[in-house]
């Protein structure tokens, strides 16, 4: 962002001025040439009549326009170095108020540009600070989470080992079940055949008497 362009240094006054003594200044140069063209016709005209004291008194005469018209384009010089020099110290003095000016809304702007930047770097210092909590935060939820999942992992590795001790129970019982009820089939058999066994000597007994 750059500090704003001022606008170059224009006055009426002084441009109304310059204009002003354009025009005397032509008009006086007129005059010059005019009095210079008057004496030089005047000289031809007593060349021409050729009549001595006319020549004498036109020569005196061409002598002081010419010096008039010399004093006129002198006055006219130096009038315009005075008017020259004046210009120049009013451009001077317009461009010393201009400079000053752009320094003032530079130094303004300056000022402006540095307190942007100091609150931006605050703004950013708290977005640093605050970017550092989150990710202080963020490890500590990360580390946590992979804590629970080494938790769930060593609880599903229980629970299922405690499933297989459960299906080995199971089919255990399932077999001393069977067991059990094999022993009562084979109990019985035997039942019978001691049974048998005793009514077979009775009857034998029997028949001895």
């Amino acid at each position: 962002m750059s500090a704003p362009a001022a606008p170059a240094p224009t006055s009426t006054a002084p441009s109304a001025r310059s204009a002003s003594r354009r025009r005397q200044r032509s008009t006086r140069l007129t005059v010059a040439v005019a009095l210079l063209a008057v004496a030089t016709l005047l000289v031809g005209w007593a060349l021409v009549a050729g009549t001595g004291w006319l020549t004498s008194l036109v020569a005196v005469a061409a002598l002081v326009l010419g010096a008039a018209a010399t004093r006129i384009t002198h006055t006219e010089v130096m009038q315009a170095r005075r008017d020259a020099a004046r210009d120049r110290a009013e451009q001077a003095s317009e461009y010393a108020a201009l400079t000053a000016e752009r320094t003032a809304e530079n130094a303004v702007f300056a000022a402006d540009m540095r307190r942007k930047i100091a609150d931006r770097e605050e703004v950013i210092d708290g977005l640093e600070v605050a970017l550092s909590k989150a990710q202080r935060l963020a490890a500590d939820q990360t580390r946590k989470l992979n804590a629970e999942a080494r938790r769930a992992d060593v609880a599903e590795r229980e629970v299922s080992e405690s499933a297989r001790l459960l299906d080995a129970s199971e089919d255990r019982a399932a077999e001393a079940i069977v067991l059990v009820a094999e022993l009562e089939a084979e109990l019985d058999v035997m039942r019978a055949e001691l049974v048998s066994w005793k009514a077979a000597a009775a009857a034998k007994r029997a028949e001895s008497a």
